[in-house]
């Protein structure tokens, strides 16, 4: 079965400083550590970000993943044009097929996601956090896809993901005139969840990432399922998948501790099983 690697030309090298991965307990921050380039996505950083990604996918131990940028400038900038400039022709399809994976990749974790966006969040910047379940900013950010500004339009899914996140109208607006906005204009419109001053935004995020973590992971998981299957489907399809999702947490050992909690009045220890 092929793996992400398959999907790279064998010139494009392995890279392991140009995105970094810690773990604190049972939360995961990937963080792209491009700083003086404005985290921009090089073929290099996607190899190693989707990597990444594809060993959390299958460590259940983690109950939710960070995803941000180094340093205060910039979360990520989108595509670095520098290398797209000097590319190869031939390889430019396959260098936008690759981000384009690495946001189904986001999207597709079994953990929940969040965007910690510290910087600049534009073009492939603000898909990526698109991609993620949670965007929580710093009242500094600053967002857009700016993709028609050089001729070209979104191509690694914000087209599709913006309009279900802010409505149609709002999306073509900032698709269309390629416009950027600040914190507070996209918290209005939802487009983050959170805006709080940079020298809390990494508590801020970390304590979200716990509150969620605390919860039964499985369940977890299960609600994010239910409400990425079923979003789009139309409402009898949606009621299905939710009760499919919850036949998941039924016959769980955690379902049956946090009943034992209840009942001794003490917090439950879930085990993700």
């Amino acid at each position: 079965m092929p793996t992400v690697f398959d999907e790279f030309p064998p010139e494009v090298p392995d890279q392991p400083e140009l995105v970094s991965m810690t773990r604190e307990g049972a939360l995961v921050t990937l963080r792209i550590e491009r700083a003086e380039v404005m985290n921009c996505l090089s073929f290099p950083t996607l190899r190693r970000f989707r990597g990444l990604l594809e060993e959390v996918a299958k460590d259940l131990s983690i109950r939710c993943v960070l995803i941000t940028g180094a340093g205060e400038k910039a979360f990520c900038a989108g595509a670095d044009l520098k290398e797209r400039r000097t590319m190869d022709p031939d390889l430019v399809p396959l260098f936008v097929a690759n981000i384009r994976a690495l946001m189904d990749d986001v999207e597709r974790l079994p953990q929940p996601t969040i965007a910690v966006v510290n910087g600049f969040a534009f073009g492939g910047g603000t898909e990526l956090m698109l991609a993620c379940d949670l965007r929580v900013a710093a009242e500094e950010a600053r967002f857009g896809l700016t993709e028609v500004t050089l001729a070209i339009i979104p191509g690694a899914g914000g087209t599709q993901r913006l309009p279900r996140l802010v409505g149609k109208s709002r999306a073509k607006d900032l698709i269309l005139t390629g416009r950027k906005l600040d914190a507070a204009e996209a918290l209005h419109m939802g487009l983050v969840n959170r805006c709080v001053p940079r020298a809390e935004l990494s508590k801020h995020a970390a304590d979200l990432a716990a509150e969620i973590a605390s919860n039964g992971p499985v369940a977890v998981r299960a609600a994010k399922q239910a409400i990425d299957r079923g979003g789009d489907a139309p409402m009898p399809r949606g009621l299905e998948i939710e009760a499919e999702c919850y036949g998941l947490v039924l016959p769980t050992q955690d379902r049956l501790e946090a009943l034992a909690a209840f009942a001794e009045k003490r917090r439950p220890e879930f085990q993700g099983r």
